[in-house]
């Protein structure tokens, strides 16, 4: 295709914006309907036949145009040019993570779960569809200026060919974000764009994919094959999401809707309930009793107030009155962290020492609650050390046994205030949560959508009043 060339009647071109393993993409406009768009001339891999091309093509870019999301650039037509299939899609002036990724190295882990998020709700809405991408990868993650991040090309990878391997036997792109099972020769569905996913977001967070990036194809479809990688160090709040995501049976992995709700990670005005284990486990729809998640939540917020007040006495907080914002210069991340250590060293057993280190919001729950919320926690540990993600926030991941033996996994991120010169936590939410029995499901059949569930019954839970 040239510059200025009418393709299908109706689509003149003018100017190529990029390429690809699956094509070639322009920016052009619509005569008809007088708009911008973009025509991406797929590759017709060697031996195919063009005919069974375009018609592949026109089948999944029907496919595709039924999913309707803010967050998925949107298929406009299918057209054949020159015998070759042109998907006609929605023009977005944006760039690429991957190019994003190629400028800076490595992201923030806060700015990769907003990136992933809104990719994690559009995917989910086109499983929900009964379509999978099946080539989730940097390079097909839009991003404008506004923060608006869109994924592309669904559907393009079955329009085309196997996205692993050409009718020639050839590779066709990288397979470095393939999930375990394509890779083993399985046929990809919704887990698979889970894993492709989670890879996609490893890369940008620890500046490589969890596989490796080198040339050597063959090597690297082998390791992904093997599942084997090494654990993101950089990721923070991200840990958790993105080991869960890249398990390697996709059986076990949580659903997209589940990673779309865990990357979310709003930041709520903390409420009293917060920071503290459940009491007594709440019935769910069916009757069955569990430990509720948010248990977890109150050992991450006491760790950081007990790192406040580990270096001072219990007096020290009286008639204090005015609270201000931690900043990095009035208190330095390594003692927040070591804060947040100190205090789930007191817990679950000396909850009078962590009452010490709450601040007042945290506090309007008053003692007994407090003190009764923490009564079913057996035992607790740091399963993730804590780290500063903020002048004002800790993350931290905890595993503890809560009320009939269960085990838990959890991440959360605490914000804190300072009071009289010391840091205090004064807000609490759960970035994650997950039972760990046998890294399984509940016997009962509980899975992540009944932890869920338990969030969205967090004003049911005790304590809660």
């Amino acid at each position: 295709m040239d510059e200025g060339r009418l393709v299908a009647g109706r689509y003149r071109l003018r100017g190529r914006v990029g390429a690809g393993a699956m094509g070639v993409v322009w920016q052009a406009v619509d005569e008809r309907l007088d708009r911008v768009v973009a025509l991406k001339q797929l590759v017709v891999p060697d031996g195919a036949d063009p005919v069974e091309a375009v018609g592949r093509a026109a089948r999944e870019g029907r496919i595709a145009a039924r999913l309707q999301h803010p967050n998925a650039v949107t298929v406009h037509d299918v057209v054949e040019d020159d015998g070759r299939p042109v998907l006609v899609m929605e023009y977005l002036p944006a760039r690429t993570l991957a190019d994003l990724i190629a400028e800076r190295g490595v992201l923030p882990a806060e700015q990769v779960m907003r990136i992933g998020a809104q990719i994690a709700g559009a995917l989910a809405a086109a499983h929900a569809a009964g379509i999978v991408h099946r080539d989730v990868k940097p390079g097909n993650i839009l991003l404008t200026d506004d923060g608006t991040t869109k994924i592309t090309d669904f559907g393009i990878a079955r329009a085309v060919g196997d996205v692993t391997v050409t009718r020639t036997g050839l590779l066709a792109g990288t397979p470095a974000f393939l999930s375990t099972e394509v890779a083993r020769g399985g046929q990809p569905g919704p887990a698979s764009d889970v894993f492709s996913l989670g890879s996609t977001l490893y890369a940008a967070v620890e500046g490589r994919p969890p596989f490796g990036d080198g040339n050597n194809a063959i090597a690297l479809l082998h390791a992904v094959a093997a599942g084997r990688f090494t654990p993101p160090a950089q990721a923070g709040p991200l840990t958790d999401v993105l080991t869960d995501m890249l398990r390697t049976d996709p059986a076990t992995r949580p659903t997209m809707a589940q990673v779309a709700d865990r990357l979310r990670a709003p930041r709520p005005a903390p409420t009293r309930l917060d920071l503290h284990p459940a009491g007594p486990p709440p019935r769910s729809a069916s009757g069955r009793g569990r430990f509720v998640a948010l248990g977890a939540v109150a050992v991450i917020g006491l760790v950081v107030l007990g790192l406040v007040l580990a270096t001072r006495g219990p007096d020290d907080n009286k008639g204090a009155t005015a609270t201000s914002p931690v900043s990095s210069t009035a208190v330095a991340p390594a003692r927040l962290e070591q804060a947040v250590a100190d205090y789930y060293a007191m817990l679950p057993k000396d909850t009078a020492r962590a009452w010490e280190r709450l601040g007042p919001r945290l506090r309007e729950q008053g003692r007994q609650q407090y003190e009764k919320s923490w009564s079913d926690v057996k035992d607790l540990t740091v399963s993730s050390p804590p780290a500063a993600s903020g002048p004002d926030t800790v993350t931290v991941g905890i595993d503890y046994t809560g009320a009939e033996g269960k085990r838990f996994r959890e991440s959360h991120r605490l914000g804190l205030v300072v009071q009289n010169g010391t840091p205090l936590i004064d807000s609490d939410e759960i970035l994650s949560s997950q039972r760990i029995d046998d890294d399984k499901k509940n016997d009962d059949g509980e899975g992540d959508d009944d932890k869920k569930d338990d969030k969205k019954r967090g004003d049911d839970k005790p304590g809660n009043g």
